[in-house]
């Protein structure tokens, strides 16, 4: 989207109002990284017509290729409705009546991937280094693999042995719980992070990034001890949303790949990623016999039965019922005629064209 043409300067324009747009109703930076790739996407698949020219049908026909020659995942395709109509309501400020006649793709809902007991001590005895201990404490919470990552040191509670999640899914907060086993380990965490971030400051970086008006409201808090990430990155790098030089928190990608490196070392070969760790400790609630609703507050879920979907993966299925036939006992079971001799239907057949 270079050239000089009118169109496409115009459409380059558009996708920087969207950016602020975007920026001044305070959306994550990965939701404003997706909506603009998938305005951008949308824009590009109509050969560059600016979406003013644009409504309902040209919009239908990018979701069926999405959906048709794409094969997107529902959520996929979801996400990318999700952006148009940011892109016409939002932006544009234009309201197309037949968007409400657009069929959203339905998710399918599928039981989660849970680790057992045993196959969790099993992979923590592997988990190394900052990515495993942050793995370690999205099982031991119940975190959101990017709350986790997003811990500042303040969230961190040692006396009370409890975690304050700020800005979660949603944008609420909410306590969880500290396991007691970690805190050790995340003493040490807090203490290697100091001397890296008081090199920083000698250096004349140290900044962390400050939600919202935050940085303007307390102009010194961004190079307070207090305001560092918890799992800190390995280098400093420029911020994508100010040209600032800080060190960001530890990437996703690392947390997913120390957890496939522990799960080979324990012979394990589910597909999981880090948020099956989320979904085996609110399965291992249950099966603990805690109140579903305080799970329901641990993990910060809204709707009650989206909590609910982990009684499904507890025993009480098909693999928690007793057949009929073992209720019986051995000393039925032995009463039983014996199975067919083998040979025996081949000797009917024989008598019979005897006959």
């Amino acid at each position: 989207m270079e050239e000089t043409t009118d169109g496409i300067v115009g459409n380059s324009k558009l996708l920087a109002q969207v950016r602020d747009t975007i920026r001044l109703k305070h959306y994550s930076i990965r939701t404003e990284k997706a909506y603009l790739q998938w305005i951008k996407r949308f824009i590009l698949y109509h050969n560059k017509k600016h979406p003013t020219k644009m409504g309902a049908i040209e919009i239908e026909q990018f979701l069926t290729y999405l959906a048709v020659k794409l094969t997107v995942a529902a959520s996929t395709q979801n996400q990318a409705l999700n952006a148009i109509i940011f892109l016409y309501k939002q932006v544009l400020e234009i309201e197309l009546d037949q968007l409400k006649n657009i069929t959203r793709a339905k998710v399918p809902q599928n039981l989660p991937t849970v680790f057992s007991q045993e196959e969790i001590k099993r992979i923590l005895i592997h988990l190394e280094g900052m990515s495993g201990l942050a793995n370690k404490l999205i099982y031991g919470s119940g975190m959101r693999a990017m709350e986790c990552l997003r811990l500042r040191v303040q969230d961190l509670d040692f006396d009370r042995k409890q975690i304050t999640i700020r800005q979660g899914k949603g944008g609420k907060d909410r306590v969880t719980v500290l396991p007691p086993s970690l805190i050790e380990p995340l003493q040490a965490q807090l203490k290697s992070g100091i001397r890296i971030h008081q090199a920083d400051l000698a250096n004349g970086h140290g900044e962390a990034y400050l939600p919202h008006a935050l940085a303007r409201k307390y102009p010194s808090a961004a190079k307070k001890w207090g305001w560092q990430y918890v799992f800190f990155g390995q280098s400093a790098s420029k911020d994508p949303r100010s040209d600032k030089i800080r060190r960001h928190h530890l990437h996703e990608s690392s947390l997913n790949r120390e957890l496939r490196r522990a799960k080979k070392l324990a012979g394990i070969h589910k597909h999981a990623s880090c948020h099956t760790l989320r979904h085996s400790f609110a399965t291992h609630l249950l099966e603990a016999a805690y109140d579903i609703r305080t799970v329901q507050e641990l993990l910060g879920h809204s709707d009650i039965r989206t909590t609910m979907i982990y009684t499904h993966v507890l025993q009480m299925g098909a693999s928690g019922v007793k057949s009929p036939l073992e209720q019986l006992g051995d000393a039925s079971l032995n009463t039983l005629r014996p199975m067919i001799p083998a040979g025996f239907y081949d000797d009917m057949r024989h008598k019979r064209y005897k006959k």
